[in-house]
């Protein structure tokens, strides 16, 4: 098969509709993943982006699935076709990366795990599409001109669905997820440094129950 099936296209778009906000996390300490990951769970995040940024991020992932089951956790910053393929065996619910390549796409095409791949321009977001692709992530979307960008996508792929990332903070949330073409916003800003280096869950789960209030408001506008 030499693209994705509707199907397929199916399970990327649940993975967007379960959650409004995806956590972009990095787990520098292999022992705050399954703590972290449950603070944003209790506080209503279902789905969880496990990066690759750090040496525990594999690990994370397998922890984090048998610790909270019904959490939907994936893998991201997966840059090679290599890393996709270890994360699915792994057992990711889905592959988010920060550009898009030829063996990357070929992978996916091979692979029943949804990707999400990363997009900044038309020109990219047109090689996914060609695969039967209708989700992407924009990244960095406040470098990648943001808002207006979107919008202006939106007019040659109508059919096409966002869930960008990079530099977007809880205060320009509400305002991307405002718009038609994007099913949901991934950040940092539910995991502050500090409070992951004093561990306090408390506090992480509050923070993300707060943010999925105001993002819910806003899509219910």
């Amino acid at each position: 098969m030499s693209h994705v099936s509707a199907g397929y296209r199916q399970r990327v778009a649940a993975v967007l509709a379960a959650s409004p906000l995806i956590p972009v996390l990095a787990i520098r300490r292999l022992e705050d993943a399954v703590p972290l990951c449950q603070a944003l769970y209790d506080g209503g995040v279902r789905v969880l982006e496990i990066t690759l940024r750090t040496e525990h991020g594999e690990q994370a992932i397998t922890r984090v699935q048998e610790a909270i089951p019904d959490a939907i956790v994936g893998a991201g910053t997966v840059t090679t076709a290599e890393q996709f393929r270890r994360v699915t065996e792994l057992g990711a619910a889905f592959v988010i990366t920060p550009g898009l390549t030829g063996s990357i796409l070929n992978a996916a095409v091979e692979s029943d795990t949804p990707l999400l791949p990363g997009v900044a321009t038309a020109s990219e977001l047109m090689l996914g599409y060609e695969k039967g692709l209708r989700h992407f992530k924009f990244f960095p979307a406040e470098v990648a001109g943001g808002i207006p960008a979107l919008r202006a996508l939106a007019g040659p792929f109508p059919d096409v669905t966002f869930c960008p990332t990079g530099g977007i903070r809880r205060e320009t949330a509400a305002d991307y997820l405002a718009l038609a073409n994007v099913a949901s916003v991934g950040g940092s800003w539910l995991t502050p440094d500090d409070l992951v280096q004093q561990g306090d869950w408390e506090a992480i789960s509050g923070l993300a129950r707060t943010s999925l209030a105001s993002l819910g408001a806003t899509r219910n506008r």
